[in-house]
């Protein structure tokens, strides 16, 4: 028997036994009730696409939900990516974790004019994200048909777009599509000509997949084992569809011309001057524990000047990494990127610790510096007391900011450097916990320059920071004026508390006018043109400037009736007095002092303090959009939703405590909802999502606060899962009573409270594949508990079919209904018994 036929007979028994379990269903996709599929199939709302020139605008509306024969095209695993075998897009996005969207409509809006013209895409293809050239006369953008990833460019003046001919990209491994610095030609990975067909799986295999250890230790974390290779047929599948020809493509002709050979090409950078680009070439051995970014790879710089005759500079020969520390780094050269003020200067990192954060070093990272002709010997520019975490280049060559990251503090600090002026002390600018939303200053404004690097944009010795404005009342966004030297900060505005209103660029060189992207509860989002005025006096945080503003664009509401629905922030604290808060939302027609069934939705987070814990996030400001559970609102029901649930301790061990606190955030929340008249107590739902699935079924199994939960693409079973979770850096082994008390699977002859378990048969995240949530239904099922599982055919970690969505839609108001809603009054509530987990 080869193994697709013992694959096959396993999901007959699968099958078999499922239907066994569950009564009958109807067949085929369900749906929720019309008002409800009304609103799910209403027009998405656009986004903005700013050109480079800041005379322009692209509003991209994108297909909310593709269909279920998009999701359900064939594919490969391979190595950590998913590719479409008919026309090699990607089937997934960065992290295996969704469908990619198509575009639905590219619209171009003249600045400050808002005058709009509509573009005619490709009919019944796929757009991808535009693109924009550097100078704003043109964007591009990728579009996968049934049989090929074209390449189209669009004119910024008349909205006119055509197809680049004889062009199929391999957007497989990323960098598949940019403008050269001339920002006339465009560098593509294309699929190289004559392949011949993919090869063939043999009927029979020839020998058995052999893998051995060496005795040597060394960790990896479970999240790179995503769709790893499995056989030598997986490798010469890689191969075949990993392949690439760069190419230079002429944007006003379409004229060609290849650069060096086909190989398999991941990351692929032009340097500033045009005439060298980065390469990184992935090369064998491959390995079957660890996705395409840990094999080896040669890492080399080409001048292009003569497409013809490339001069080839080798820079660094990266081994296998398949065995970095969890939460850890590669040994070795790693993060190639070059510097944006020179024409043609890499640098790069390389650890100093082992690349292990659990050893002590005096400092963590080096950068090294290579300039062209690239046939001297590297030189170090600095060193990072923590882990490098990125150069931000000004618009001058003496102006940098370097950060460094600290994981065990959850701490960063950023300094002003000049990299070439070793002597020059570099000047401390922000030393900040990266979990203190309140206090984060925000991030630098860029803007780019004509060869088509970013760079943060420069206001004589000032630069400008747009940022969240995390508060207590909630997210208020901001832009600043920071004096490098003087360290004196500006701020030239700050959304209204009755709206949520953030910055999106300067179209000139200050900030005398901004764009920003506004909206409201009520209103749907649009663009305007602020223009700064006169100082005024004004309260700490607040701007200290007057703006007018003016409407650029002019987005209409594509679901009126969902204004009926309210929401308010609510603070409240923890029993052991810890600041929290939520967003409650009320269905349409809600009268106060009427309590309602109701259905709690958090994600639990974790921090290394008390006091960033408990900072509130997120807007009520915004213009209300439901996604999944909130849909039920429109049943009727309350949302407690995005309900603070931080994890605080110190991030070594960060789970020693993960149960205790979890039924601490619930208690607080529903008690909290309960106390202010509108969520009936006895009639209380709790969702989440991944590790808020994981939070659900712990939930239901040591609390008696709810009647019913549904988790979804979750983890229940982490002893699964043994080389971390989460924040989680130990391994099973070395915290094997925290594996076990996390995981609700070691509880489940104890989980009595209906539970909802929905999960996509294609999940790619390593840490919540299919077999946590059958696994977990099982034991259920098994101990008597009441249960139902959902296993949403061709999906992801996310679920992205209309169908799909329907479906899960439609299954959480059922249950929800029968458990929740509608269910009878229950006896007073006791306590449940926590006894020890069994042993895996």
């Amino acid at each position: 028997m080869n193994m697709s036929q013992l694959h096959a007979l396993k999901g007959i028994a699968a099958a078999a036994l499922l239907a066994c379990a569950l009564p009958a269903a109807a067949a085929g996709y369900q749906q929720p009730p019309a008002n409800i599929l009304k609103a799910m199939r209403a027009p998405s709302l656009p986004g903005p696409s700013l050109s480079p020139a800041k005379d322009k605008m692209l509003l991209v509306a994108w297909q909310e939900y593709p269909s279920i024969e998009r999701v359900a095209a064939p594919y490969l695993k391979l190595a950590g990516t998913r590719v479409e075998t008919a026309n090699r897009s990607k089937h997934d996005t960065p992290g295996g974790y969704g469908i990619a969207p198509c575009a639905e409509s590219f619209k171009l809006v003249t600045i400050p004019g808002g005058k709009e013209t509509a573009i005619a895409l490709p009919a019944g293809a796929c757009p991808d994200a535009p693109i924009w050239s550097a100078d704003g006369k043109r964007f591009a953008f990728a579009n996968a048909t049934r049989d090929a990833v074209e390449v189209w460019v669009g004119d910024a003046a008349s909205g006119k777009i055509r197809k680049i001919p004889g062009i199929r990209l391999n957007p497989m491994l990323n960098d598949e599509l940019q403008w050269m610095p001339d920002q006339k030609t465009l560098l593509v990975k294309a699929v190289p000509a004559k392949l011949g067909a993919a090869p063939a799986k043999q009927a029979a295999p020839d020998g058995p997949n052999v893998q051995e250890a060496d005795g040597e230790t060394g960790q990896s974390s479970t999240y790179e084992t995503r769709d790893t290779l499995s056989s030598r047929h997986d490798e010469a599948l890689f191969d075949y569809y990993g392949a690439s020809q760069l190419t230079l493509v002429d944007a006003a002709s379409g004229k060609t011309a290849l650069l060096g050979k086909p190989a398999i090409y991941d990351a692929v950078a032009p340097a500033p001057d045009g005439k060298h680009v980065l390469i990184s070439r992935i090369a064998k051995p491959y390995s079957y524990v660890t996705t395409y970014e840990r094999f080896p790879h040669e890492v080399e710089v080409w001048d292009i000047t003569s497409p013809a005759r490339i001069a080839t500079h080798h820079i660094a020969s990266q081994p296998l990494a398949d065995r970095v520390p969890v939460h850890g780094e590669p040994l070795g050269p790693r993060d190639f990127f070059w510097r944006a003020t020179d024409p043609a200067t890499l640098l790069w990192a390389e650890a100093l610790d082992g690349g292990d954060w659990q050893n002590t070093a005096p400092a963590r990272d080096k950068v090294m510096q290579l300039k062209a002709p690239f046939t001297a010997k590297p030189a170090e520019v600095l060193r990072t007391t923590q882990r490098f975490a990125g150069i931000g280049w000004t618009e001058r060559a003496d102006t940098a900011l370097v950060s460094e990251v600290d994981l065990n503090k959850h701490w960063r600090q950023t300094r002003v450097v000049n990299l070439d002026d070793p002597k020059q002390p570099a000047k401390l600018l922000w030393d900040m916990a990266y979990d203190n939303r309140y206090a984060d200053p925000g991030s630098p404004v860029h803007r780019t320059l004509a060869n088509g690097e970013r760079v943060i944009q420069l206001d004589g010795d000032a630069i400008y920071l747009a940022g969240a404005g995390a508060s207590p009342q909630g997210n208020r966004p901001f832009l600043d004026k920071l004096n490098l030297k003087t360290g004196v900060s500006q701020r030239l505005f700050r959304s209204d508390k009755s709206a949520f209103e953030r910055f999106i660029a300067l179209p000139g060189k200050d900030a005398g006018s901004f764009l920003t992207w506004r909206q409201t509860p009520t209103e749907a989002p649009n663009a305007f043109l602020r223009k700064l005025g006169a100082p005024v006096s004004a309260d700490k945080g607040e701007a200290a400037f007057a703006s007018s503003e003016t409407a650029v664009t002019h987005i209409v509401d594509p679901t009126p009736e969902l204004r009926q629905i309210k929401k308010r922030l609510v603070k409240y604290k923890r029993a052991d007095g810890l600041d929290l808060s939520f967003t409650l939302y009320t269905p349409p027609g809600y009268k106060e002092g009427t309590r309602l069934p109701a259905i709690l939705n958090a994600y639990p987070l974790d921090y290394a303090d008390a006091a960033s814990a408990g900072q509130v996030s997120g807007s009520q400001q915004t213009f209300t959009r439901l996604y999944q559970y909130k849909y039920l609102l429109l049943a009727g029901y309350a949302i407690i939703d995005q309900a603070s649930f931080p994890v605080v301790g110190d991030p070594k061990a960060a789970y020693d405590t993960y149960l205790d606190q979890l039924k601490m955030d619930a208690e607080a929340a529903v008690g909290e909802a309960v106390k202010l008249g509108v969520v009936d107590p006895d009639r209380v739902a709790v969702t989440g999502h991944s590790h808020g699935a994981l939070m659900t079924a712990n939930l239901l199994a040591h609390t008696d606060l709810f009647r019913a939960g549904a988790a979804t693409s979750g983890s229940y079973n982490k002893t699964l899962t043994p080389f971390g979770f989460q924040s989680e850096r130990r391994s099973v082994w070395e915290a094997p009573e925290v594996y076990r008390k996390v995981s609700t699977f070691f509880y489940a002859d104890k989980l009595k409270t209906p539970i909802l378990i929905v999960h996509g048969s294609d999940d790619a995240n390593p840490g919540t594949t299919p077999l946590q949530a059958s696994k977990f239904y099982e034991a259920i099922r098994g101990n008597g508990g009441t249960a139902r599982l959902v296993m949403l055919p061709h999906e992801p970690h996310w679920y992205a079919a209309r169908e799909s969505n329907e479906q899960l839609v439609y299954e959480m108001l059922n249950w929800f209904d029968k458990y929740v809603k509608n269910a009878p009054p229950r006896a007073a509530k006791t306590a449940q018994s926590q006894p020890a987990p069994a042993q895996p």
